[in-house]
């Protein structure tokens, strides 16, 4: 079918929905929904689960700077209202997720690190999915054939949902071994400040820089592997999404460091992660490892400082 036809039968329909189905023919718009909806998604589950611990104060448990939510639900009424949300979404106790080792502990963990990945990582890709969305927006324009960004996307996630099955198994093994408490924190600063340090240390490798640069540079990747086959770009976003896996895993496994479930970091890290990608140079990575090293540092000082009065 041609574009001149194409274009015909939207001028045939009524406005609203002429202006829909344009809507739809294009990339980039198909694009940022995606985006923008599969982001908010993991947002709002990640929100929901939130709500049980404030709704009981117990916040603060969750990790530094968690504590605001506590004094935000003390507010009459705050209290029933996150409990009768979490009851009704999400009935599971989260906090004790991971501590017993069966199934459904599992599952309960693996959602969580699955919306983490969508409220995380999305948000960092959102460059990468665009540039493919021009691409293929301009392939369209002149009457080719391109495949949707929601198959690239889709790609990119599989890669994320592999990470976060990993995830889960780690924290289950972290909290068999007394290294994550109950409300899914670090039971030990040494333990934290050894994350953090490694997470520093990795900014600085050759592989860091290496993934980093593919996901700044996305256009020449899709450029030299254009296809409008749906397979070969559902496994470009594979490849995309193993470079993003390989430039910001240790930064997404600081949050075993500080609460799986802390909001206010994974706010931060997102942000970090994404300011990354839209740098050119690899000086905002390093000063991140930089930063990363020094509080991992101060982790294992405060440890030793805390234990200091307990020795004989």
């Amino acid at each position: 079918m041609s574009e001149a036809t194409d274009e015909n039968r939207l001028t045939s329909l009524p406005r609203p929905a002429a202006r829909l189905g344009e809507a739809l023919a294009r990339p980039v718009p198909i694009a940022v929904a995606c985006i923008v909806l599969l982001a908010g998604i993991g947002w709002l589950y990640l929100v929901l689960m939130l709500a049980e611990w404030a709704g009981h104060d117990h916040a603060a448990a969750l990790g530094p700077g968690m504590g605001v939510f506590d004094l935000v639900t003390r507010r009459a009424g705050h209290d029933l209202i996150g409990r009768a949300l979490i009851d009704l979404l999400c009935r599971p106790s989260f906090g004790a997720v991971g501590a017993g080792g069966h199934a459904g502990s599992a599952a309960l963990v693996f959602l969580m690190w699955g919306a983490m990945t969508l409220a995380m990582m999305l948000p960092t890709a959102a460059g990468m999915i665009v540039t493919y969305a021009r691409i293929a927006d301009t392939a369209a324009r002149k009457g080719e054939r391109a495949v949707s960004p929601l198959v690239l996307t889709g790609g990119y996630i599989a890669v994320w949902l592999g990470f976060a099955l990993a995830a889960t198994a780690l924290q289950v093994v972290l909290t068999h071994a007394a290294l994550l408490d109950p409300a899914m924190a670090a039971a030990s600063p040494l333990f934290s400040g050894a994350i953090f340090i490694g997470a520093g240390i990795y900014q600085f490798t050759e592989l860091k820089r290496a993934c980093l640069t593919r996901c700044q540079r996305p256009f020449p990747f899709f450029f030299a592997n254009w296809s409008d086959a749906p397979r070969a770009i559902f496994r470009l976003g594979l490849r995309q999404g193993i470079h993003c896996l390989g430039c910001c895993w240790a930064l997404m496994l600081a949050m075993f460091a500080v609460g799986v479930m802390n909001v206010v970091w994974m706010a931060a890290l997102g942000l970090v992660m994404t300011a990354e990608k839209l740098t050119t140079t690899s000086r905002f990575s390093r000063i991140v490892g930089s930063a990363f090293v020094v509080i991992g540092v101060a982790f294992i000082a405060w440890s030793v400082v805390g234990r200091g009065p307990d020795v004989p």
